[in-house]
């Protein structure tokens, strides 16, 4: 055995760091992938799932080679090769990504993000995950040297792994990834294996070449890979980053600043610099308001659960002189870039904190609740639930009013929206909904009042703002009272990202219909033209 593994610890050490990166690359496999297919549940079982084969295959790979030829030059290689790929991701994994995507958008008919964020794993991480997986029955064998004290060196081992895991589960999340990004962080972590190879490989002085290869590619790597852009395309954003729950992505041109978690659909919150209505669900959201009695009272207690960058507090404030708002968010990075880029004002109150989390820790009663919280592209599983909307209830005035942002409006039996609806319906005695032109937004307003309508009408004539009555008019006149049925959502079985896949496979397969028919039609070229 080589001199450097004569002494056990490095053979420990090699189990720990081994553990640490997969870790850390599975949590960075996460934040790749995000940006472009959320962070849901969905997407982060077919992470762990795919991982979890490419390690079991490892093991079984791993236990026959060292049996055969228990040669420890050759997992070190393994260990190299994983390094060089792992630091390839930041350079090669977006183009990976977007390329499968604009193969499947084609030839896939349903589940296309979670069909594309598979073929995605598997391209990307399995192969390195799967070299690293051939680490832990590697060393037994030859950590192991008899059979008297084999399960105390087993226990070890794993006992390093474990610690290795626990620190590539919290690094990534909470140091490397907020402080320096995903790509950093992969080739932070490259490095580490690298290094470790390169230690083995100087002590038993063989493998020069395949170090020395190993780190010019390496370096190549970090050349080309340590950009954070995940939208590579856009030249001219505004911000672009990472925080501990979201990738974020601030763009603007000359009329409207836009804040997105995901480079290829979706706005989170807009702010029109020349003050006016944004044209979007904000606006429909401000016949809240009115059917709360904004007119008619001194002061109207506002609560906006999923802040975002405040583009519903900087309206209420800009229509309103006697609203007090308080908004809760649960990412504090994002209520940094709502006072940096988009004029929060500073008397809105913002708390960093989980919505449902927040109602449960406060016993103040308001006006007028919003719920706007998502994740990603889905909403928070406990925010959708019957004793979630019963929470909101118990916070509200007698004449309050709930409304609520539904982000993916389907057309088929039992979407998310209908879900959505009959579980509040179960909860208030009023519903309301309304369709938001140009978009698949709904929104829906609830209360324990029965005349909330009523309210608004009488509350709406006496706004002097022509640009507002309008808007809130036009809204009034497509109100519809909610017919409940029999879907509803509780905490313990409330299947958000399922729903929510089903909704989005819908709205990308209208969307895609028209190029698909094009490149049956004229091919490639024709497609290119059109585009």
């Amino acid at each position: 055995m080589k001199s450097i593994l004569s002494n056990k610890l490095y053979l420990y050490l090699t189990e720990f760091f081994a553990g640490m990166s997969v870790m850390a690359v599975e949590l960075g496999a996460s934040r790749l992938l995000a940006p472009y297919f959320s962070s849901s549940q969905i997407v982060w079982t077919i992470i762990i799932g795919t991982i979890m084969i490419a390690m079991a295959l490892g093991n079984i790979y791993g236990g026959r080679t060292a049996d055969k030829n228990p040669n420890p030059d050759r997992l070190y290689k393994r260990i190299l090769i994983a390094a060089v790929w792992i630091a390839a991701i930041p350079v090669a994994g977006k183009y990976i990504i977007l390329g499968i995507s604009a193969l499947l958008i084609f030839s896939v008919d349903s589940h296309f993000l979670i069909w594309s964020a598979f073929f995605a794993c598997i391209v990307i991480f399995v192969f390195p995950l799967f070299l690293l997986g051939t680490v832990t029955p590697s060393l037994t064998k030859y950590a192991v040297e008899s059979l008297e004290d084999n399960g105390k060196t087993v226990g070890t081992l794993g006992a390093f792994q474990t610690i290795g895991s626990i620190l590539g589960t919290f690094l990534p999340t909470f140091v490397t990834i907020p402080a320096v990004g995903t790509s950093i962080t992969f080739l932070i972590f490259a490095g580490i294996l690298l290094l470790l190879s390169i230690i083995y490989f100087i002590s038993a002085k063989t493998g020069k070449k395949q170090a020395v290869i190993g780190m010019v590619l390496f370096l190549v790597c970090c050349i080309f890979g340590s950009s954070n852009s995940f939208a590579f395309w856009e030249a001219d954003l505004t911000y672009e980053g990472e925080s501990v729950y979201n990738y974020l992505q601030v763009k603007e041109d000359e009329n409207t600043v836009i804040l997105s978690t995901n480079v290829l659909f979706g706005v989170q919150s807009m702010l029109k610099k020349d003050q006016s209505l944004t044209g979007m669900y904000y606006d429909y959201a401000m016949a809240a308001p009115f059917m709360a009695g904004v007119e008619e009272k001194d002061q109207l207690e506002v609560l906006i659960l999923g802040m975002g960058t405040g583009t519903f507090a900087t309206q209420c404030m800009r229509y309103f002189d006697h609203l007090k708002i308080e908004g809760v968010e649960i990412d504090e990075k994002i209520t940094m870039l709502a006072k940096q880029y988009f004029e929060l004002p500073e008397e809105v109150e913002v708390t960093t904190y989980d919505g449902r989390a927040y109602l449960n820790a406060v016993d103040k009663k308001y006006d007028v609740i919003m719920v706007d919280a998502y994740q990603d592209i889905t909403i928070p599983f406990q925010m959708s639930s019957v004793e979630f909307f019963r929470l909101v209830k118990e916070h509200l005035t007698e004449d309050g009013v709930m409304v609520v942002n539904m982000n993916m409006r389907g057309s088929q039996e039992g979407n998310i929206d209908q879900y959505l609806a009959d579980t509040i319906a179960s909860v208030f005695d009023t519903v309301y909904t309304v369709d938001v032109m140009g978009s698949t937004n709904r929104e829906l307003f609830a209360s324990s009042s029965l005349d909330i309508l009523e309210v608004m009408k009488r509350n709406l004539e006496k706004t002097e703002d022509s640009e507002l009555y309008g808007m809130i008019d036009w809204v009034a006149f497509r109100l519809e009272a909610y017919q409940a049925g029999n879907y509803k959502m509780t905490d313990d079985q409330a299947p958000v990202e399922v729903l929510g896949m089903k909704v989005i496979d819908e709205l990308i397969g209208e969307e895609v219909e028209y190029y698909r028919a094009i490149f049956e039609e004229r091919g490639i070229r024709g497609l290119l033209e059109e585009m």
